[in-house]
């Protein structure tokens, strides 16, 4: 039975970065997207496969697990999106909350956010993520483009925090190498979770100067923690969430924390495509969701019957007898593809609303002891 959205805060506040209104016109007063200078892009320093968390290199859709943060976007077009995504309408239209995030904006692009639009799909921006990520990649719908993650702090809990750090980051600094405060990690913004996608890019559209933590979390194979720091404004991680339990963990000394995640999926339709709806299923307009879903599965779907149907006419025009083990194999994998999009597809009335299982960890390791040994400190991947 569908029950009541989960208590959200008040929008009566306000970024606390504010972005420079443009004077061009749009739905939002933002420019057009020009990646000859709204793309400032630089290669991450270090690529971490999935081989590396001790999982197959055909676990997911490419032996790439994660990079860490690199610089992506101009501050220019971070200004840009910070004004597309705070208009009061997407506040009051596109907000939405869970049981394991209070504040989050979907379902706004490109309706009320055409740069933010462009930018995603936008060729130059495509071809990096997918040189990062090790496949070709597209958006996976346009209700997923810039699915936006909101943490919003008092002014005297900032200076709460500040002033805790400032004293006592010194007994932290040369643990094992590892900077900032441990604390946050038993406070995550969102808890341990894989996505419904394949990859995701996790951009940044905060000032993260006085920022310690924020990093992110990801459950390796054997159990241990490993941390991917967080990156600056206009900096970003690609993921391959889907295939990783991982969680976004608390920042300190920061007003605001605004992420925004574009989900991706491959290119090729004769790629496996294993996204499920259970994370994003309890915090969207369902309508919109299944629309997408519904539609570029069926386009994948249609991709591969013609393509098998090219194959069987070649066959044939080649005189070969028919291959009936092999068709019969591409009927049972498109009766599975179909079987498994039904099932994500569940009805509005059985949904809970605003509500999803966190996934439960009950003993990670770090250093060779268990979480009950040592529960604070966890090993970043640097």
């Amino acid at each position: 039975m569908t029950q009541a959205p989960a208590a959200t805060p008040k929008a009566n506040w306000k970024p606390i970065i504010q972005a420079t209104p443009s004077k061009a016109t749009g739905p939002s007063g933002s420019s057009n997207f020009d990646p000859s200078k709204h793309i400032t892009y630089k290669e991450p320093s270090q690529i971490i496969k999935m081989k590396d968390l001790g999982f197959p290199e055909d676990a997911g859709v490419s032996p790439v697990a994660v990079c860490q943060p690199f610089q992506l976007f101009s501050p220019e077009a971070i200004g840009q999106m910070r004004d597309e995504i705070f208009q009061p309408v997407v506040m009051d239209k596109c907000k939405y909350s869970s049981n394991i995030a209070a504040c989050q904006l979907r379902g706004y692009s490109p309706k009320y956010a055409p740069f933010i639009y462009d930018a995603w799909n936008n060729s130059e921006t495509l071809s990096i993520i997918s040189k990062i990520a090790g496949v070709d990649l597209v958006p996976v719908m346009d209700f997923e483009l810039g699915h936006i993650n909101v943490s919003v702090k008092s002014e005297e809990q900032t200076k709460e925090e500040l002033a805790v750090i400032s004293n006592e980051k010194r007994f932290y600094a040369d643990d094992e190498g590892i900077a900032g405060c441990p604390w946050e990690d038993d406070k995550p913004i969102v808890g341990w979770h894989t996505d419904s996608y394949p990859f995701v890019c996790v951009l940044m559209l905060s000032d993260c100067t006085n920022m310690v933590g924020g990093e992110t979390a990801l459950l390796a194979n054997d159990g241990n923690v490993l941390k991917v720091r967080g990156p600056q404004m206009g900096c970003a991680v690609v993921l391959q969430g889907r295939y990783i339990t991982h969680q976004a963990l608390r920042a300190l000394g920061a007003q605001e924390r605004i992420t925004m995640v574009t989900s991706f999926r491959p290119k090729s339709p004769h790629i496996r495509d294993d996204t499920v709806l259970t994370t994003v299923r309890p915090i969207s307009d369902l309508s919109e969701l299944y629309y997408g879903f519904g539609e570029y599965r069926m386009e994948i779907l249609e991709e591969r019957i013609r393509e098998q149907l090219r194959q069987l006419r070649d066959r044939r025009r080649s005189g070969k007898k028919m291959n009936t083990t092999a068709f019969k194999k591409f009927l049972a994998e498109q009766e599975a593809f179909l079987k498994h999009m039904n099932n994500e597809m569940v009805e509005e009335d059985k949904v809970q609303v605003g509500y999803m299982d966190e996934i439960q960890i009950p003993d990670v390791v770090v250093g060779g002891k268990s979480s009950s040994e040592r529960p604070a400190k966890r090993a970043r991947v640097e």
